[in-house]
């Protein structure tokens, strides 16, 4: 039922939309999800010939042209399974909005269709999951097409504290496509500039925290960092069964939101799942902004004041749309910072473990992997450490863990976002996603100046990013930068409605114009 009422909707939303600019008629560059599907619909367009499309994109600018280091791997039963699609369409069965439509996976989700799950690493180059993750399940069953696998800072990022974001062994260094000596950040790099590019027009990335909305803000594109548990996490290498989360990339909010639709369920082998009989498709409204009360967070800001200032044009465009718009403050912001790292520590221990128990690798535990990348040290550590395996390695102390477990939940929940909430009686949270990307820095790591992204993590709450805009200084390219939108758990429909309404407002998102390297 959740998918018929989507299909519907995306019938009405695509006959309301335009072409991409600059690209007269149907194209298939940049075009959205409801474009590709309606132009299926009307016969003017297979699911195969558009898995050629991204196909020869990859070919195109993956490792050669732009050299975008985004995908580390193609589905080689992907063609197979468009034609198939395509036959189902032909004989009248259509799945839902998804039906046909390429997606890509970040290479931390297991497939079971002879594509290996490495987290980016040597150690898992031979991976070989046997049964789909819970979430490729349901994607498959909504007819998407598993393009193949993107790009991550390996890891997902959990390895050093001097780590570059986007850089893995498998698949090198993945790069900015608005200026390819910029970072993409991470850790889902090679999903959001896998989208941003159009190598693909969906992605699904994973947060612990801000692995998607951080490369989703600086890339240019739509991401939604769901409630923990909304989305199963099985058969996704873990960081901490706390706060990791899969979420949907795309270029527009959707995309995302129907992505999204496709990948909720409820999973009763996952501690945290939740059911919900919500298709959120049916929260994309013109007026989403209308009556609502939105809190700035101030001390969510100040790290530059270039994003600053774009932020601070958008809030004339929201109350324009029906919104008022109120200062808020954080008072827990930042006293949570050292218990989630005690929490990410102890449960990546434990966590890697467990699924380790259930791969086809000879490691049965942390140390081991340890071992192993000294082993490969001229390939695996060449650019920097292993320091936080180390540190996590050494965590025992489960009193302590607890402690810091239930303080970091309150201190950013109860205490933090949904104080904010309540004391200030609004609706949404919002607050500049992130920086602008920094240059690319295998010496010193990345240059972190603040973000949003943590209070939403650490309680495990929604957050939404979007485009706002584009900042620029001489002759330096355009970077994009994102505006947040978060709230208390489960607040995602609502979260849509505010987004969707915004973007529907500002169109701000462009395209990049890949620049070919030698």
């Amino acid at each position: 039922m959740r998918q018929l009422i989507a299909f519907l909707f995306i019938l009405t939303l695509s006959a309301c939309q335009t072409s991409p600019s600059g690209h007269p008629g149907f194209s298939w560059q940049d075009a959205s999800v409801t474009e590709l599907q309606q132009a299926m619909i009307d016969g003017e367009l297979s699911a195969e010939q558009l898995t050629q499309y991204y196909l020869q994109r990859i070919r195109t600018h993956n490792r050669q042209g732009a050299k975008l280091h985004a995908v580390n791997r193609v589905n080689e039963k992907a063609l197979a399974d468009a034609r198939r699609l395509d036959v189902e369409r032909q004989q009248g069965k259509i799945r839902g909005p998804l039906h046909g439509i390429p997606v890509l996976l970040k290479d931390n989700i297991d497939t079971a269709d002879g594509m290996a799950n490495t987290g980016g690493s040597l150690l898992f180059a031979e991976n070989y999951p046997e049964n789909d993750a819970f979430l490729v399940k349901q994607l498959r069953d909504a007819g998407a097409i598993i393009l193949g696998k993107a790009n991550l800072s390996e890891w997902a990022n959990f390895r050093s504290t001097r780590s570059s974001s986007g850089w893995s062994a498998i698949g090198g260094q993945a790069v900015n496509p608005y200026d390819q000596t910029r970072s993409t950040c991470g850790s889902s790099a090679g999903s959001a500039t896998a989208v941003a590019a159009d190598l693909v027009t969906l992605s699904v990335g994973t947060e612990t925290d801000g692995s998607l909305t951080c490369p989703a803000a600086v890339n240019g594109v739509v991401t939604i960092k769901p409630t923990v548990g909304l989305v199963s996490r099985d058969g996704i290498i873990p960081i901490s069964h706390s706060q990791d989360t899969a979420g949907p990339m795309a270029r527009s909010v959707t995309g995302a939101t129907l992505l999204l639709d496709a990948m909720q369920a409820y999973d009763s082998e996952d501690p945290a799942g939740y059911r919900t009989e919500t298709t959120f498709a049916s929260h994309l409204k013109a007026d989403g902004l209308e009556g609502k009360r939105i809190g700035v967070v101030r001390n969510l800001m100040g790290y530059n004041e270039l994003l600053d200032e774009q932020f601070e044009q958008q809030i004339s465009i929201l109350e324009a749309q029906g919104a008022e718009v109120v200062d808020v403050q954080m008072s827990t912001y930042g006293e949570y910072g050292g218990d989630e790292f005690t929490v990410l520590l102890y449960e990546f221990k434990q966590d890697m473990a467990a699924y380790l128990k259930s791969a086809n690798l000879p490691y049965d535990n942390l140390g081991d992997m340890i071992a192993a990348n000294k082993e490969l040290a001229d390939k695996e550590l060449s650019l920097f450490g292993q320091e936080l395996f180390e540190m996590a390695n050494a965590q025992n102390d489960e009193a302590a863990y607890q402690l810091a477990l239930a303080n970091s939940k309150k201190l950013a929940g109860e205490e933090g976002i949904d104080a904010m909430l309540s004391k200030n009686n609004v609706d949404v949270l919002i607050a500049p996603t992130i920086s602008p990307a920094w240059k690319i820095d295998h010496v010193n790591g990345d240059n972190f100046s603040g973000s949003a992204s943590s209070p939403a993590a650490v309680a495990g709450y929604p957050h939404i990013s979007v485009p706002m805009g584009h900042i620029q200084i001489g002759d330096e390219p355009t970077l994009p930068v994102g505006i947040s939108f978060f709230g208390t758990a489960r607040s995602e429909a609502i979260l849509i409605e505010a987004a969707f309404a915004y973007e529907q407002a500002t169109q701000h998102r462009k395209p990049p114009t890949l620049v070919v390297t030698d």
